[in-house]
């Protein structure tokens, strides 16, 4: 799954000179410890079909659905373009997630252990990662991060993980004239896991207020992936 990460604001701008996007908007701040139920810069189309930020509730819910319904943090990639819950959103609304890397619990002995997983040294340094959106009361909007099942490594560490992106197919996941679900998946290509690097963190991350940069630092003497 996906249920925290962390995206620096020179890592958001980095994404936008990548997109072509205008300039950063001040409300981009760094923030190393993302939670649900709060707003997240996200890159979705306009009204007319060009990639621009917006901010967006980290929690997703139809307009037709009843107010107690669920809001869902992630939508599952094997059922996403089916579920009557996201359907009309992976169709029409699709948008990004950036992010300098994601958090996942391990559990081990009856505890669960934090690990962040990031890209490489040597890689672009931004992860994209695939979201749907869905307007909300008031001209706001909401959204989930797509899952899919871990692949190696990563699955040694939880059984989920979010859809990460190859740059070169961020224009098709964005394009609001693609919504058939095989010309979707056919546009889309992974991010190899071989691209990513994880490592064990402190469990200081396990309280949504701790909020700073010694976060991301791996624990001394860790071994990572």
């Amino acid at each position: 799954m996906c249920g925290r990460f962390a995206l620096k604001a020179s890592t958001a701008a980095a994404a936008g000179r990548l997109l072509d996007l205008p300039p950063l908007p001040d409300w981009v701040t760094s923030r190393y410890n993302i939670p649900p139920g709060t707003k997240i810069p996200v890159i979705r189309a306009d009204g007319q079909g060009e990639p621009d930020w917006t901010l967006a509730e980290w929690g997703f819910r139809p307009r037709w659905a009843q107010s107690d319904a669920p809001k869902p943090i992630n939508a599952r990639a094997e059922t996403v373009a089916t579920s009557r819950y996201f359907r009309e959103a992976f169709a029409h609304r699709r948008c990004l997630v950036p992010a300098d890397g994601w958090y996942e619990w391990q559990a081990s002995g009856g505890r669960k252990q934090p690990w962040f997983i990031a890209p490489k040294d040597d890689g672009a340094g931004v992860l994209f990662l695939a979201g749907i959106w869905e307007p909300a009361a008031e001209d706001a909007i909401c959204c989930a991060i797509v899952t899919e099942p871990a692949r190696p490594p990563l699955d040694r560490i939880h059984d989920r993980q979010p859809l990460a992106l190859d740059g070169d197919c961020l224009p098709a996941w964005l394009d609001p004239g693609l919504t058939e679900r095989d010309a979707v998946r056919a546009a889309v290509r992974r991010l190899p896991t071989e691209g990513l690097r994880s490592y064990p963190v402190s469990t200081e991350v396990n309280r949504p207020e701790n909020d700073h940069e010694g976060l991301l630092e791996p624990l001394p003497d860790a071994s990572g992936a």
